[in-house]
Protein backbone atom coordinates (compact mmCIF):
# COMPACT_ATOMS: atom_id res chain seq x y z
CA UNK A 1 0.00 0.00 0.00
CA UNK A 2 1.20 3.47 -1.05
CA UNK A 3 1.20 6.38 1.82
CA UNK A 4 0.57 9.67 0.35
CA UNK A 5 2.05 11.88 3.19
CA UNK A 6 1.20 15.62 3.67
CA UNK A 7 4.32 17.65 3.73
CA UNK A 8 3.60 18.64 7.53
CA UNK A 9 3.98 14.58 7.66
CA UNK A 10 7.21 14.15 5.53
CA UNK A 11 9.28 17.04 7.53
CA UNK A 12 8.42 15.60 10.57
CA UNK A 13 9.83 12.63 9.65
CA UNK A 14 13.06 14.09 8.34
CA UNK A 15 13.13 15.73 11.92
CA UNK A 16 12.66 12.40 13.54
CA UNK A 17 15.20 10.79 11.61
CA UNK A 18 17.67 13.63 12.71
CA UNK A 19 17.35 13.45 15.89
CA UNK A 20 17.41 9.67 16.01
CA UNK A 21 21.39 10.02 14.20
CA UNK A 22 21.68 12.70 16.74
CA UNK A 23 21.34 10.62 19.70
CA UNK A 24 23.21 7.61 17.95
CA UNK A 25 25.83 8.64 16.37
CA UNK A 26 26.08 12.63 16.95
CA UNK A 27 25.63 12.60 12.97
CA UNK A 28 22.45 12.97 10.29
CA UNK A 29 22.49 13.30 6.63
CA UNK A 30 19.13 13.75 5.18
CA UNK A 31 18.44 14.57 1.51
CA UNK A 32 15.41 16.72 0.19
CA UNK A 33 15.63 19.07 3.69
CA UNK A 34 14.77 22.02 0.74
CA UNK A 35 13.76 21.08 -2.40
CA UNK A 36 15.11 21.84 -5.45
CA UNK A 37 13.12 24.76 -6.38
CA UNK A 38 13.39 26.41 -2.41
CA UNK A 39 17.41 25.72 -3.36
CA UNK A 40 17.42 27.51 -6.74
CA UNK A 41 15.21 30.79 -5.54
CA UNK A 42 17.83 31.19 -2.66
CA UNK A 43 20.93 30.81 -5.43
CA UNK A 44 18.82 32.78 -7.69
CA UNK A 45 19.01 35.75 -4.96
CA UNK A 46 21.36 38.49 -5.86
CA UNK A 47 23.74 37.68 -2.79
CA UNK A 48 24.52 34.82 -4.48
CA UNK A 49 24.95 35.69 -8.13
CA UNK A 50 27.26 38.64 -7.14
CA UNK A 51 28.81 36.71 -3.87
CA UNK A 52 32.32 37.06 -4.35
CA UNK A 53 31.61 40.78 -4.97
CA UNK A 54 29.39 41.02 -1.77
CA UNK A 55 30.65 38.19 1.06
CA UNK A 56 33.76 38.96 3.26
CA UNK A 57 36.31 36.18 2.97
CA UNK A 58 35.70 34.02 5.93
CA UNK A 59 38.52 34.07 9.12
CA UNK A 60 39.90 31.74 11.14
CA UNK A 61 38.89 32.38 15.33
CA UNK A 62 36.74 34.49 17.28
CA UNK A 63 36.48 38.24 17.87
CA UNK A 64 40.60 39.82 18.24
CA UNK A 65 41.94 36.13 18.01
CA UNK A 66 39.82 36.36 14.02
CA UNK A 67 42.44 36.02 11.29
CA UNK A 68 42.51 35.27 7.47
CA UNK A 69 44.85 32.48 6.00
CA UNK A 70 43.57 31.10 2.50
CA UNK A 71 46.26 28.47 3.36
CA UNK A 72 43.53 26.89 6.06
CA UNK A 73 40.03 28.29 4.46
CA UNK A 74 39.22 29.61 1.16
CA UNK A 75 35.31 30.20 1.34
CA UNK A 76 33.56 33.71 1.17
CA UNK A 77 30.50 34.48 3.70
CA UNK A 78 27.39 36.81 4.56
CA UNK A 79 25.81 36.56 7.93
CA UNK A 80 21.96 35.99 7.27
CA UNK A 81 19.76 38.54 9.35
CA UNK A 82 16.64 37.05 10.31
CA UNK A 83 14.79 39.91 10.59
CA UNK A 84 15.71 41.22 7.07
CA UNK A 85 15.93 38.15 5.42
CA UNK A 86 14.35 37.67 2.22
CA UNK A 87 11.20 35.11 1.44
CA UNK A 88 13.50 32.50 -0.34
CA UNK A 89 15.52 32.57 2.90
CA UNK A 90 13.31 32.64 5.81
CA UNK A 91 11.65 29.47 4.24
CA UNK A 92 14.71 27.66 4.98
CA UNK A 93 15.20 29.65 8.29
CA UNK A 94 11.79 28.57 9.04
CA UNK A 95 12.03 25.15 8.83
CA UNK A 96 16.01 25.45 10.82
CA UNK A 97 14.05 26.68 13.61
CA UNK A 98 11.18 24.19 13.44
CA UNK A 99 14.03 21.39 13.42
CA UNK A 100 15.43 23.29 16.46
CA UNK A 101 12.26 23.05 18.59
CA UNK A 102 11.67 19.39 17.94
CA UNK A 103 15.29 18.72 19.02
CA UNK A 104 14.83 20.48 22.16
CA UNK A 105 11.64 18.49 22.79
CA UNK A 106 13.04 15.00 21.64
CA UNK A 107 16.81 15.25 22.84
CA UNK A 108 16.23 17.49 25.65
CA UNK A 109 19.02 20.07 23.95
CA UNK A 110 17.99 23.94 25.28
CA UNK A 111 18.98 24.96 22.14
CA UNK A 112 17.88 28.80 22.06
CA UNK A 113 19.48 30.23 19.24
CA UNK A 114 21.01 29.78 15.41
CA UNK A 115 23.72 32.12 13.63
CA UNK A 116 23.82 30.82 9.60
CA UNK A 117 25.58 32.40 6.86
CA UNK A 118 25.92 32.08 2.86
CA UNK A 119 28.82 30.49 1.84
CA UNK A 120 30.44 30.46 -1.77
CA UNK A 121 33.12 28.36 -2.13
CA UNK A 122 35.19 29.29 -5.23
CA UNK A 123 36.70 26.79 -7.55
CA UNK A 124 39.82 24.85 -6.14
CA UNK A 125 39.20 26.56 -2.50
CA UNK A 126 39.01 24.29 0.39
CA UNK A 127 38.66 24.35 4.48
CA UNK A 128 41.28 22.02 6.26
CA UNK A 129 40.53 19.67 9.02
CA UNK A 130 38.59 21.42 11.93
CA UNK A 131 36.17 21.48 14.50
CA UNK A 132 33.31 24.09 14.48
CA UNK A 133 33.28 24.93 18.33
CA UNK A 134 35.82 27.21 19.41
CA UNK A 135 38.18 26.57 22.43
CA UNK A 136 37.34 29.74 24.39
CA UNK A 137 33.53 29.58 23.64
CA UNK A 138 31.87 25.84 23.92
CA UNK A 139 27.90 27.87 22.76
CA UNK A 140 27.85 26.05 19.39
CA UNK A 141 26.24 22.59 19.48
CA UNK A 142 24.99 21.57 16.58
CA UNK A 143 25.98 22.19 13.18
CA UNK A 144 23.50 22.51 10.28
CA UNK A 145 24.67 23.02 6.57
CA UNK A 146 22.14 22.63 3.99
CA UNK A 147 23.60 22.70 0.21
CA UNK A 148 21.95 24.12 -2.57
CA UNK A 149 24.10 22.99 -5.68
CA UNK A 150 21.81 22.14 -8.40
CA UNK A 151 22.79 19.02 -10.81
CA UNK A 152 26.11 18.34 -8.08
CA UNK A 153 28.03 15.17 -9.65
CA UNK A 154 30.92 13.36 -7.88
CA UNK A 155 33.48 14.41 -10.50
CA UNK A 156 32.84 18.01 -9.09
CA UNK A 157 34.46 17.03 -5.83
CA UNK A 158 34.04 19.56 -3.26
CA UNK A 159 32.80 16.98 -0.75
CA UNK A 160 32.21 17.53 3.18
CA UNK A 161 34.86 15.03 4.50
CA UNK A 162 33.94 13.91 8.25
CA UNK A 163 36.29 12.04 10.66
CA UNK A 164 34.38 9.82 12.47
CA UNK A 165 35.91 6.94 14.86
CA UNK A 166 35.69 4.24 12.22
CA UNK A 167 37.62 7.03 9.87
CA UNK A 168 36.67 9.55 7.23
CA UNK A 169 33.39 9.48 5.08
CA UNK A 170 32.88 11.89 2.55
CA UNK A 171 29.25 13.49 1.38
CA UNK A 172 28.80 15.55 -1.89
CA UNK A 173 27.17 18.70 -1.02
CA UNK A 174 24.03 18.26 -2.99
CA UNK A 175 21.34 20.76 -3.69
CA UNK A 176 18.42 20.03 -0.69
CA UNK A 177 20.84 17.88 1.47
CA UNK A 178 21.02 18.64 5.08
CA UNK A 179 23.92 17.60 7.18
CA UNK A 180 23.39 17.80 11.07
CA UNK A 181 26.35 17.24 13.40
CA UNK A 182 27.52 17.46 16.77
CA UNK A 183 29.67 20.32 17.30
CA UNK A 184 32.13 19.68 19.19
CA UNK A 185 32.48 16.05 18.61
CA UNK A 186 33.06 15.61 14.91
CA UNK A 187 36.31 17.47 12.99
CA UNK A 188 35.89 17.83 9.23
CA UNK A 189 37.21 19.36 6.00
CA UNK A 190 36.02 20.52 2.48
CA UNK A 191 37.42 19.08 -0.31
CA UNK A 192 38.27 21.46 -3.83
CA UNK A 193 35.77 21.41 -6.03
CA UNK A 194 35.85 22.37 -9.78
CA UNK A 195 32.80 24.70 -9.82
CA UNK A 196 31.62 27.22 -7.14
CA UNK A 197 29.91 25.45 -3.96
CA UNK A 198 27.36 27.25 -2.71
CA UNK A 199 25.68 27.04 1.32
CA UNK A 200 24.04 27.98 4.19
CA UNK A 201 26.00 26.78 7.09
CA UNK A 202 25.01 27.32 10.97
CA UNK A 203 25.13 26.79 14.03
CA UNK A 204 22.72 25.95 16.91
CA UNK A 205 23.43 27.53 20.20
CA UNK A 206 22.50 27.10 23.63
CA UNK A 207 22.49 30.78 24.41
CA UNK A 208 20.52 33.70 22.91
CA UNK A 209 22.67 35.01 19.67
Amino acid sequence: MILHLSVEEKIDMQFAAIADGLADTGFSVTDNFISASEANAITSLDDFRTGLLRFKKAGIGKLQDKQINEGIRGDYIQWIDKTTAQPALQIYLNRADALRTYLNRSLFLSLKDAEIHQTIYPIGSFYKRHLDQFKKDDHRKLTVICYLNENWKEENGGQLRIYFKEGPKDFFPMAGRLICFRSDMLEHEVLPANRERYSLTGWMLDKEQ
